[in-house]
């Protein structure tokens, strides 16, 4: 099922997940358990992440040597597990930067196979790497490109003309909004024009950056709907655990961390910080719930321990009306 018609279609509240590929060489266990434990909440869908190759530096007998390497493969194969094992909606995201238009084409098209009709079509961070692009080929720069891409290939136009036997996909596009703004934007009022014209382009529903001042998320959907977007705006929610997340988290999303949370984690000894993280969260969604937002995705990536404290502190561990199906 699409995440548009999960949407629609529940008359409560849903609730979704974003988990990360294992490093490349990793073992594939560790996210089973993950998706074992992540699966009992019965989500509707899962986001998958994706990652380009990127520059790493690694120390060699002879120095310090360069190598590009995809850190973290597997989307695809966890799509495919998920969506056909577990019977949940894969949404893998697909990118723009390091990837030609010919190779997300292929992606996609492989997608299809697996009857996946749920994609997030991002740009991508800047990893260091900027790959070649071979002649004759062509890159979308930006998401709302990918977008346009998605869209055409919903309408049965491809990249490759005499594809007479080609069909329609049929994929659900989802994309970023940003409650704080895209740190390149000048300004929230910008970025916003800037994700209107993706749904325009074609995409179905937003997502939004983690943001951990709720009021920043009601002010955001507010102006976005002043501009002219209808569309559903899931708000994004990730649990801090760690007091070093109160600098790697604004330093690597450009975020803010409420001067109250920051206080509570600053004071609590380390080994708490998860459960001071777990409370804000559960006041979070207690907000957002408030509101009839209608649904919460969690970025969780790798660790489940954090969503099954707060599922447990809000009761929701026991509660089994987050389906759709």
């Amino acid at each position: 099922m699409k995440v548009i018609e999960h949407l629609v279609k529940s008359k409560e509240p849903l609730i979704s997940f974003e988990i990360i590929p294992p490093k490349r060489g990793g073992d594939i266990k560790s996210i089973l358990s993950v998706i074992e434990d992540i699966a009992k909440y019965n989500p509707p869908f899962i986001d998958i992440t994706s990652h380009p190759a990127e520059i790493v530096y690694e120390e060699t007998p002879t120095g310090i040597q360069k190598k590009i390497i995809r850190k973290r493969p597997g989307t695809l194969g966890i799509c495919a597990l998920i969506q056909n094992k577990y019977n949940i909606d894969a949404v893998p995201h697909i990118l723009c930067r390091n990837f030609t238009r010919e190779e997300t084409e292929d992606f996609l098209i492989e997608l299809s196979y697996l009857g996946i009709e749920n994609v997030l079509a991002i740009r991508g961070d800047d990893n260091g790497f900027n790959k070649p692009i071979p002649k004759g080929r062509s890159a979308n720069e930006k998401a709302i490109d990918l977008v346009t891409q998605i869209t055409s290939m919903n309408h049965g136009k491809y990249l490759e003309e005499n594809l007479l036997d080609a069909k329609p996909t049929t994929f659900c596009v989802g994309v970023s909004g940003y409650p704080e703004k895209h740190f390149e934007a000048p300004n929230v009022r910008e970025d916003i024009r800037h994700t209107k014209k993706k749904i325009d382009a074609g995409a179905e529903y937003i997502v939004t950056q983690m943001f951990f001042d709720t009021n920043t998320y009601f002010e955001y959907v507010k102006m976005c709907r002043a501009e002219g977007i209808e569309v559903p705006i899931i708000p994004g929610l990730k649990i801090l655990t760690l007091k070093s997340h109160l600098t790697t988290i604004p330093r690597n999303f450009f975020i803010n961390i409420p001067e109250a949370l920051a206080s509570e984690v600053l004071e609590a000894k380390s080994e708490h910080a998860i459960e001071v993280g777990v409370n804000w969260a559960a006041k979070q969604v207690e907000e957002l719930l408030s509101h009839n937002v209608p649904s919460i995705h969690f970025y969780i990536m790798q660790n489940s321990k954090p969503i099954k404290m707060l599922m447990k502190k809000l009761n929701l561990d026991k509660v089994n009306f987050f389906v759709t199906k």
